[in-house]
């Protein structure tokens, strides 16, 4: 149900309905290590801590789980969410919190250690995508209620709502530098936002089927998208941006052609004989 990559991208994590996870070499794609077992139920969501130092595992059980990728063993006491299902979970780029998501349209961030910090409250649907700012001064959040938000993350406050999907948001993830927002959704759209405006940008990218995930090349150049039309799309970013940007260019010089146009006939009538 869910996979994670390391951050020195030679091993994922692979989570799955029976509840277990899994580790992977990916040079020799031979699995590592026995399962990593604990939850009762599905794994839904997985993340990689930045500082490679330990896996996050979230599950229909409710509960989110922290373990050692070299030993396989769980890191401390399982922590319960209160979501009934958790549909999201996202270490801070510090590494020394984890924000999850779930079926009961929240949003939690929690110390290491379990204790929770901060809930927050403004879906109206279930939480199924989450990211943070670099900083981690902000956490983004995409839903089944269609919108994607986003939230201070010391004190729970949204600071905006993007909306333009129809259909729910199934995956978000931010851009390298901070400009750009890119989501998934059932509505068989891929869109681009722009976090300066707050607006959508270009046309949405279109598969022929409901979409389940999206994500960002490590090099921010590029997008991937999958969903239930059994295909993976792979986008250049900036050739998307690029047609954007020639697309309000144009935009802008028809305005201008039609604005002098009209400027011209309004003049001609001025002088002409009664």
């Amino acid at each position: 149900m869910s996979i994670a990559m390391s951050p020195d991208e030679t091993v994922f994590a692979s989570g799955s309905v029976d509840g277990r996870l899994r580790l992977w070499n990916i040079k020799e794609g031979r699995v590592v290590g026995d399962p990593l077992e604990g939850h009762k139920d599905a794994v839904r969501c997985l993340d990689w801590s930045p500082n490679g130092l330990e896996i996050g595992s979230g599950s229909q059980d409710g509960t989110v789980r922290r373990w050692n990728p070299d030993t396989g063993r769980q890191i401390g006491p399982m922590i319960e969410t209160g979501h009934e299902w958790v549909n999201a979970i996202k270490y801070s780029p510090q590494s020394d919190k984890i924000a999850s998501g779930g079926n009961d349209n929240m949003i939690r961030v929690w110390s290491k250690d379990g204790k929770l910090l901060i809930e927050i409250k403004g879906h109206d649907n279930s939480v199924n995508s989450l990211c943070w700012s670099k900083d981690g001064a902000h956490i983004f959040s995409g839903s089944e209620d269609r919108t994607i938000r986003k939230w201070q993350s010391i004190d729970g406050k949204e600071v905006f709502v993007l909306r333009g999907h129809t259909h729910p948001v199934t995956s978000i993830c931010v851009s390298l530098d901070e400009r750009h927002l890119v989501s998934a959704s059932r509505d068989f759209s891929v869109r681009i936002w722009d976090l300066k405006t707050n607006g959508q940008v270009g046309d949405p990218l279109l598969h022929d089927d409901e979409l389940a995930t999206v994500v960002l090349s490590s090099d921010g150049r590029s997008i991937a998208s999958a969903g239930l039309d059994k295909k993976i799309y792979i986008w250049s970013l900036e050739a998307v941006l690029k047609q954007a940007g020639d697309q309000v260019r144009a935009h802008i010089a028809i305005s201008l052609a039609h604005s002098l146009i009209s400027n011209r006939l309004s003049v001609m009538s001025m002088h002409s004989p009664t």
